[in-house]
């Protein structure tokens, strides 16, 4: 964990799991990409679903829900997952249980990042965290809810829709301050309407910008995955990201860093260094 002024950060992994690493690094070229993580013989790289509880003086809030349990088994083959979900013993590794949660943000609606919001219970999908609000971008909403040929497989909208269903989301539209020193903000980029958020106390802000800058490997601006579909967007946001972090004015939390959950970055001369701080 990691505290900073009146908030503590706690962070656990979800999951193990892999995907292709072109897609991973985009335009990168794999001499480049292979040299920083290691694919295997199918071309897959080492992720994880690294998942974030903040505790502030009043609140317990869950940055995004992993993979979760519901998966069908073409979900299970497309993840490569190396085990089952920890999203309720990771969270009890913590000494919370669901019902502690009473935020969940959920910087998008894919799959690696929704799917634990929901869970099957008594032979039906029902919502998992029942004391929480589920807050999601209106845009990221409605592409989910509308998903196309290309997102129809990581936006599953009969799971999504369980959410509504339970009467607990949340739609915001754009900067949104949600409590004093918590401030989401909508970057598009990944997708139109992925979010990310900042949390600030002490005179420390820890941001959590998920699927921007997914690794420590992703902190270069033209390092973009292929699967984003605003590219340009995603390297004007990671401008900004990887000028302050080089400042010391934040502190990253990366959502799919196999070694580093959370690191500050600081610069040689030559290259950038990221040290962890959990």
């Amino acid at each position: 964990m990691y505290r900073f002024g009146d908030f503590t950060i706690h962070h656990f992994i979800e999951q193990r799991f892999k995907l292709d690493g072109g897609s991973m690094f985009g335009v990168i070229p794999k001499k480049i990409w292979g040299s920083l993580i290691s694919p295997d013989d199918d071309n897959l790289v080492p992720l994880n679903t690294n998942l974030f509880v903040v505790e502030t003086r009043k609140h317990k809030i869950l940055c995004d829900t992993g993979l979760g349990t519901m998966l069908g088994k073409k979900e299970e083959k497309i993840y490569a997952l190396q085990g089952p979900s920890q999203i309720e013993t990771g969270l009890a590794g913590l000494g919370f249980k669901p019902d502690d949660i009473d935020v969940v943000i959920l910087t998008h609606l894919h799959t690696d990042h929704a799917g634990g919001a929901v869970k099957e219970e008594n032979g039906r999908a029902t919502i998992r965290f029942k004391n929480a609000r589920y807050v999601v971008q209106k845009d990221e909403w409605d592409d989910a809810m509308n998903p196309d040929e290309r997102t129809g497989a990581v936006y599953i909208v009969d799971r999504l829709k369980i959410i509504e269903e339970c009467g607990q989301l949340d739609l915001i539209d754009g900067v949104f301050d949600m409590f004093d020193g918590v401030r989401l903000i909508k970057t598009g980029g990944h997708t139109a309407g992925h979010q990310g958020v900042e949390f600030s106390s002490g005179g420390q802000t820890v941001v959590y910008y998920a699927d921007i800058i997914p690794s420590s490997h992703h902190f270069k601006v033209p390092y973009v995955a292929s699967v984003d579909l605003y590219p340009r967007e995603t390297m004007k946001v990671k401008r900004s990201l990887t000028a302050r972090a080089l400042a010391g004015e934040i502190i990253i939390a990366f959502d799919h860093d196999v070694a580093i959950p959370i690191g500050k970055a600081s610069t040689d001369g030559l290259k950038t260094i990221i040290t962890p701080v959990v």
